[in-house]
Order: structure tokens, then C-alpha cells, then sequence
């Protein structure tokens, strides 16, 4: 089931932003897409790798952290390894950075084109355990995308 539905929203998101050239809104333009696709999320949106650091771009949800050093809370850990990183507990993950006190499990994708890091997508949950094997497999299809046609 989740799998049809990774596949139509990759669709869906790939109509959506084939035709745009411009980064910025291609980026804003997903992250309100899968905003409105995913349930059970609080926060969706974009790290950017700068200057040798991720920094906030468009987003969906609460005020965030901007700055995020390589190595550093999830999503700096799966733009330092290029692996994705879905945590169950994010209050056990050592490192974790609470931009969010409210969040509680997360998944970050990152964000590789021409095997050089472009940035991150991160997805927040207020639940635990919220992301399985199948949100990774669909969330890599969508990642590949946003990575196609936003850089």
C-alpha cells in the first residue's frame, strides 16, 4: 500500500516541479507537497550544504534550527555519511539536535547529485517509531527527484 502511494506521489511531485529551473521554488514547492501527502508529520523542508555547513532552506512547519554542522544531529550525520538516517527515538540518538521539542522520530535523506552533497530533506514526527523500510525506499524515490530538477 505505502509503496503505490510513494509511487503516486512521486508522480505527483515530478508534474510539479519537472518544468521549473528555479532551486528555490522547486525546493518550496516540494516541501509544501509532501506536507500535504504525509500524515502523522510536524515538520518537512530542506537543509542546504554551504560553505561546509547545512543551512535552513524552504520548509514546512516550526521555526528551525539554521545552522547544522556535518556530523551533528541526524541530519548533519546523514549528510556527513551520504546514508540515510531513520531514527525511531530521536531522544536516543546521540548527538540529537531539538530544534523541535515536539518531535520524536525522524528521517533525513540526503541529498546527492554527481556524488557531491547538495543538501538534505529531514521529516519529523511527533510520534515515535513513525518511519519504516518502506517511507525509506519511497522518501529515496522522491529524494532522487527533488535532487534531479531542484539542483
Amino acid at each position: 500500500m505505502k509503496e503505490t502511494f510513494y509511487h503516486e506521489l512521486a508522480m505527483q511531485l515530478r508534474a510539479l516541479i519537472e518544468d521549473e529551473s528555479d532551486k528555490l521554488a522547486v525546493l518550496s514547492n516540494a516541501s509544501a507537497c509532501l506536507n500535504d501527502a504525509l500524515t502523522d508529520i510536524n515538520w518537512v523542508g530542506f537543509y542546504l550544504y554551504k560553505n561546509g555547513e547545512l543551512v535552513l532552506g524552504p520548509f514546512q512547519g516550526k521555526v528551525a534550527c539554521t545552522h547544522i554542522p556535518l556530523g551533528k544531529g541526524v541530519c548533519g550525520t546523514a549528510a556527513l555519511s551520504g546514508h540515510i538516517q531513520r531514527v525511531a527515538d530521536v531522544h536516543q540518538f546521540q548527538g540529537h539536535i531539538a530544534c523541535d521539542s515536539a518531535s520524536n522520530s525522524e528521517i533525513v535523506v540526503p541529498l546527492i547529485k554527481n556524488q557531491l552533497l547538495m543538501g538534505v530533506l529531514d521529516i519529523d514526527s511527533a510520534s515515535l517509531n513513525r518511519f519504516d523500510e518502506s517511507d525509506e525506499k519511497g522518501l529515496k524515490q522522491i529524494a532522487e527527484i527533488i535532487t534531479e530538477f531542484g539542483f
